[in-house]
């Protein structure tokens, strides 16, 4: 793992009270997703400097495209906001994993 996925990761493993739990490093079919809550079909990527460049990020929306075909919902994360703020990365969290699990605990 990244440094800012292992940042992410002291934060999101364990789940409870609000929180659903995660899995990190979990595959579905040929991808690695960096997070993974099986409950809410939910991935969180976490995207370095490799994700920044043109050929990357059609990369990305083609996984994304097929992810969502699985059903499952990508939220996708700046390394640099991690590191800027990782609060604010919670809460974009928690406010999608509400909407996913129709406001109430995951």
């Amino acid at each position: 793992m990244t440094e800012p996925e292992v940042i992410l990761w002291s934060r999101l493993r364990g789940g409870g009270g609000n929180r659903p739990i995660f899995r990190r490093q979990h595959p579905i079919g040929s991808i690695i997703l960096d997070f993974y809550c099986a409950k809410l079909k939910l991935a969180i990527e976490v995207d370095g400097a490799t994700h920044w460049d043109h050929e990357a990020q059609l990369r990305d929306a083609a996984r994304d495209r097929w992810l969502a075909a699985q059903g499952i919902h990508v939220v996708r994360i700046p390394a640099s906001q991690v590191y800027r703020d990782i609060d604010w990365v919670m809460d974009h969290i928690l406010v999608t994993v509400a909407a996913l699990s129709g406001g109430g605990c995951a």
